[in-house]
């Protein structure tokens, strides 16, 4: 087959201009990421790279990886597009085979190595960040302090990748022992058997459960909980000393999981270690919903252990040495599971959350200093902008370069971004593995289909089963506590910080995402139907439409649409 076969081109229109910097960038497949970073990207967040650019350098490098050489990032119109630059067919063809030797050895080895190298080093990072004095260091020292969290931050997306591919390898290997060994499963019984046992996410719920019961089981503050407004709790709680008590319990919290935002991939938004109103809005929603941490758990743990107990059925008559190929196999996998979420925790949320605070911390003393009005100004200038506009305050133009971003800011939040630009070839849509975390190829085919029926809206089915009810589209936690009971969420995407509203919902649907993204994963974990990667979900349906979602075929279809917002 010709892998370079073009499929399909884009390269701007007036409606959606395109800068090109060279030919070779215009032969790339670039798509949106609105699977990280659905709005328009902070120039700060951009100019660090991200999760693509030199750390999935990299990634290449290291396992020679045969899909990719590079992952580039461009900001088009505002917003991030990013492209993999694909190997020569040749050395491709070479890097494989090291791939395929080498990375069994990284699947069987790295959860020792997380829990004896790589997790400590993260941690005692993690602790001179967080209990360096801000407050009294020089505008150096601070910049200096900048400088070791951007080392911190490159180094643990290179232990992210590092980590995801062991595990990726270790769930693979147990996907090809059942196909070898069994045949072909049905994915609801993968999906079911690929949920992890003990993480961070599962202890972060956990808290904020023994939280809630803490106010469910107290009248005043039961009371006080049911009938505020989440931004108002806090002041409220304050004004009684088994109120302030209360509130020290969750700052607590928010130290040890409040590392994170709305969305995770970006400076800009509010961490929950910052304001804890979102934590407050969440305990509220569990009291509402009568959310049952133990139910959620026990329920989830049983489904997984049916699913081994129906695979391990299957085993039955097999010889002793298939049998101990499948167990071994399965065990591996469970065993890596965790660190899913826990890279999340660790990495996505953690290391991002972690730079805001130190750039909030230069910001602040640059207010100070005179040279922004507010410390978020600094989100607006790029990571070398900023050191040439500290260095040398009198000559450099840093104010107007960040009056120029709020404005062009202001101009990309009216732009709708295309699903991908550049050049589609055989190569980079159906042989490229990783681009399916974003909903290719069916997204790609759904487009170039041009079928489109009225009030019907396809995407990929991520969780099964089908569900009924009135669509609640959230875009922040500002709205979590609008949603009601039995509600299905449309949104773009979601993150681990959005678990909390799982408890209480029916169905989900997303624009953004693949089969693997967080939506689908946690979807399947609390068994609610969804479709993902349906691209214009958010667009098509309004709050208080009532719709079916079929997690089995991927179908949306809005039954009836309603004018009023509840």
């Amino acid at each position: 087959m010709d892998t370079s076969k073009v499929l399909a081109e884009f390269l701007g229109d007036d409606g959606f201009p395109v800068e090109w910097k060279d030919e070779a960038e215009k032969k790339l497949f670039w798509f949106y990421d609105d699977n990280h970073i659905p709005f328009p990207v902070s120039p700060m967040f951009f100019s660090m790279d991200g999760w693509w650019g030199p750390t999935c350098e990299y990634l290449f490098r290291r396992f020679d990886v045969d899909s990719g050489v590079k992952w580039h990032g461009k900001r088009i119109n505002g917003y991030v597009y990013t492209a993999i630059e694909p190997r020569a067919p040749k050395d491709a063809e070479e890097a494989g085979k090291y791939y395929g030797w080498v990375m069994p050895t990284y699947a069987t080895n790295f959860l020792d190595w997380w829990e004896n190298r790589y997790l400590p080093e993260v941690l005692l990072n993690f602790k001179y960040i967080d209990n360096f004095d801000t407050e009294n260091a020089t505008l150096p020292e601070l910049m200096i302090y900048l400088e070791e969290m951007v080392d911190i931050q490159e180094r643990n997306f290179r232990l992210h990748w590092i980590l995801n591919w062991a595990q990726f390898t270790a769930s693979m290997g147990f996907g090809g022992a059942v196909s070898e060994l069994i045949g072909e499963v049905d994915q609801d019984i993968m999906g079911k058997v690929n949920v992890s046992r003990a993480d961070r996410n599962w202890d972060s719920l956990k808290a904020l459960w023994v939280l809630k019961n803490e106010v469910a089981a107290d009248p005043d503050l039961n009371t006080l909980f049911r009938g505020t407004k989440p931004e108002e709790i806090r002041a409220k709680l304050e004004s009684t000393s088994k109120g302030k008590a209360f509130v020290q319990k969750v700052v607590a919290y928010s130290k040890e999981f409040g590392y994170k935002a709305i969305y995770t991939h970006e400076y800009v938004f509010p961490l929950y270690v910052e304001d804890q109103t979102p934590i407050f809005g969440q305990i509220k929603s569990y009291l509402e919903s009568d959310f049952n941490y133990n139910s959620v758990y026990d329920k989830c743990i049983k489904e997984q252990d049916d699913a081994i107990a129906y695979l391990r059925d299957k085993m039955v008559g097999k010889s002793a040495e298939d049998i101990k190929k499948f167990e071994d196999a399965l065990d591996l996998n469970l065993k890596m599971l965790p660190l899913t979420p826990d890279h999340h925790f660790y990495f996505d949320q953690g290391t991002y959350a972690r730079m805001r605070l130190v750039l909030l911390s230069v910001g602040r003393k640059m207010v100070k200093d005179g040279l922004l009005d507010t410390a978020d100004d600094i989100m607006f200038l790029e990571y070398e902008q900023l050191r040439r506009y500290v260095g040398d305050p009198d000559i450099y133009p840093g104010r107007k370069i960040i009056a120029d971003e709020k404005a062009a800011k202001i101009v990309a939040e009216k732009q709708i971004p295309k699903d991908w630009v550049g050049t589609v070839t055989q190569q980079n849509m159906y042989e490229e593995p990783y681009h399916t975390l974003w909903g290719y190829p069916e997204k790609f085919e759904r487009e170039q289909s041009g079928d489109k029926v009225a009030g019907v809206i396809a995407g990929l089915p991520a969780s099964p089963g089908t569900v009924e009810g009135i669509a609640r589209v959230v875009r922040s936690t500002d709205e979590f506590d609008e949603v009601q009971q039995g509600d299905i969420i449309v949104c773009i995407m979601t993150n681990p910080a959005w678990v909390v509203v799982f408890s209480k919902i029916a169905g989900i649907v997303t624009d953004s995402g693949g089969v693997l993204s967080h939506s689908a994963v946690v979807a399947r974990e609390f068994m609610l139907p969804a479709v993902v990667g349906t691209s214009s979900a958010t667009k098509e349906i309004k709050t208080g439409d009532r719709i079916s979602v079929d997690g089995d075929t991927g179908v949306v279809k809005i039954l009836s649409s309603s004018k009023t917002i509840f």
